[in-house]
Order: structure tokens, then C-alpha cells, then sequence
């Protein structure tokens, strides 16, 4: 199925999608701080700029579109039209987050990552008790963590 809208149109639309202060970071950020913990937002000199740092326990955090970055979730399936192109632009999503997960893990931090779908109301009290629990945890050696 061909494209509605004309490249300049799909270029300003697409250049409104947010990067940083998405619904899901917020609310995954108002709950740890009501949790007690403080934290970074987007520290400039850690690889990748994480959504959420705490230096104090050398832990990042990733707060993923469940779109894209192609999770394996209801909200996570590709388009079915131009689903060449949704395929490569989501693995190069995934090929990326990778990339900055090593760097973060080579530099000795921890790093976590949380779906969107996992900011949701009826799965946050969950989410957000094992997130505290891992940042709070004893695991001194970096490895990565996935909240699902």
C-alpha cells in the first residue's frame, strides 16, 4: 500500500514523534521517584544518553516504544503495509540499542530496559517493585536486565 502522504508531510509528522519525556518515562519516572529513588535524566556522557541514570548505583535505564523497538507484545507488531521497510527500521532500532547496551556495559553499568507496555496501569506496580529491586540489588558486576 503506497504512502498518503507526501514525503515533506511524512518527514513533519514523523519529526513529532517525542524522543525524550514520553508518557511511559514519565510515569515509570514519577513512580521511582515516589519510591524513594533519585536518579539522571538523559546524562550527556554515558553512551546512548540513557532515559533515566542512577550514578549511585551505576545503573541505566531504557524506556522502550513497544513499536519501535519491536516487542514482542501486542503493541510491538510491524505495520502490514511498506513492511519492508518497518523491518529495517526497527531491527536497525534493535542493532542500536544493542550498540549503546554494550558501551554502557563495557564503562562497568548496569543496564535495565522497560517496555512501554509495561508503564501501563495494570502492569506499573509490578514494573516498577521488581525495577526497585534490581537497582536496589546487590549485583555489583554490570549485566543487562530486561523488566519482562
Amino acid at each position: 500500500m503506497a504512502d498518503n502522504l507526501t514525503p515533506e508531510a511524512r518527514s513533519q509528522l514523523m519529526s513529532r514523534v517525542k524522543q525524550k519525556d514520553t508518557k511511559p518515562e514519565l510515569v515509570l519516572r514519577k513512580a521511582l521517584h515516589a519510591a524513594g529513588l533519585r536518579y539522571v535524566l538523559h546524562p550527556r556522557l554515558l553512551p546512548g544518553k540513557p532515559d533515566i541514570a542512577f550514578p549511585k548505583y551505576r545503573t541505566a535505564v531504557f524506556v522502550h516504544g513497544c513499536f519501535w523497538h519491536g516487542h514482542d507484545c501486542p503493541a510491538g507488531c510491524a505495520p502490514s503495509s511498506n513492511t519492508e521497510y518497518w523491518a529495517l527500521k526497527i531491527s536497525a532500532n534493535r542493532e542500536r540499542d544493542r550498540r549503546k547496551e554494550s558501551d554502557l556495559e563495557e564503562q562497568g553499568w548496569r543496564v535495565l530496559t522497560v517496555w512501554e507496555c509495561e508503564t501501563k496501569p495494570a502492569n506499573l506496580r509490578l514494573s516498577v517493585e521488581a525495577l526497585v529491586k534490581t537497582i536496589r540489588g546487590s549485583a555489583a558486576s554490570p549485566h543487562k536486565v530486561s523488566m519482562r
